[in-house]
């Protein structure tokens, strides 16, 4: 039992010692460290100056090349995006409210459609059981004079 009792003892001992290396390492590294609080306004004061750019006769890289003719902020391309023409109807659903038809875009990402939804050349005029009709006002970023529909069906094997 007195071995035991040693052995119990030896390690409290060690376990006191390596605790107390341990807070010595602690307050060295804390000392080491130096503690610096900088105010906002010397934050403000060290930062870089604002980037500029000068010409120098040639041509700004961040201006519209288009010039923006439209006065709408947007391209007159309808490049990427969902048009009536690159739509694919996929199916139609029918709700409580009405009838959702899925489309499929582009990049062959789906899209819900209800009555009304805008397309960037046209919106959605009619969903029915079998077929969709688009209602195009635009074509390439013009408007058309006379709007004209598009009747987008389902294939009679896919109902």
């Amino acid at each position: 039992m007195s071995k035991h009792k040693s052995l119990v003892m030896g390690l409290l001992i060690l376990g006191f010692l390596v605790q107390v290396i341990l807070a010595q390492n602690q307050e060295q590294i804390k000392q080491e460290q130096p503690q610096t609080i900088i105010s906002s306004q010397q934050m403000l004061t060290d930062m870089p100056p604002r980037a500029s750019y000068d010409p120098g006769g040639r041509r700004d890289p961040f201006r519209d090349l288009l010039g923006n003719r439209t006065g709408t902020g947007k391209s007159r391309t309808t490049e990427g995006f969902l048009t009536i023409d690159n739509a694919k109807l996929v199916g139609i659903v029918k709700t409580p409210k009405g009838f959702i038809a899925i489309v499929s875009g582009p990049q062959e990402f789906p899209y819900f459609l209800k009555v009304g939804d805008k397309m960037a050349d046209g919106y959605v005029l009619t969903i029915d059981e079998s077929k969709v009709v688009f209602r195009k006002t635009h074509d390439r970023g013009f408007p058309l004079i006379r709007p004209r529909n598009v009747v987008k069906e389902i294939n009679p094997e896919e109902r």
